[in-house]
């Protein structure tokens, strides 16, 4: 199966784990520890994030370190911006027309009713 990044970040405990690692490495019973799941969970949650390019597990002795690759956090960045950019012309022509339509009011006399 095909992973993406919206997949990543469709699960709260997933969203949570990217927190978590985001700043610094953790090894794998500091992000269990923070979750009332069993660890079993927590792997699955990592699987996903590591085939969706999130993570990666450095292995450093013994111990397994999850560390965070937020570039691929871009592709959801470029599309929320196609968004926000249909978002922002439907506003500014509502701020447009709003200021039309009170200098308009001005004009004729009609100030705000009390």
């Amino acid at each position: 199966m095909r992973r993406d990044v919206f997949q990543a970040i469709a699960d709260p405990t997933r969203r949570e784990i990217i927190g978590m690692i985001a700043h610094q490495s953790l090894n794998v019973n500091a992000v269990a520890g923070n979750f009332d799941v069993s660890r079993t969970a927590i792997y699955k949650h990592v699987k996903i994030l590591r085939e969706c390019g999130l993570i990666v597990i450095k292995q450093q002795g013994r111990e397994r370190y999850y560390e965070a690759r937020l570039e691929k956090l871009h592709e959801i960045s470029d599309w929320v911006d196609q968004y926000r950019q249909f978002w922002s012309a439907r506003f500014d022509a509502l701020e447009n027309y709003l200021s039309e339509m009170q200098t308009k009011n001005k004009k004729k006399g009609k100030g705000p009713r009390s």
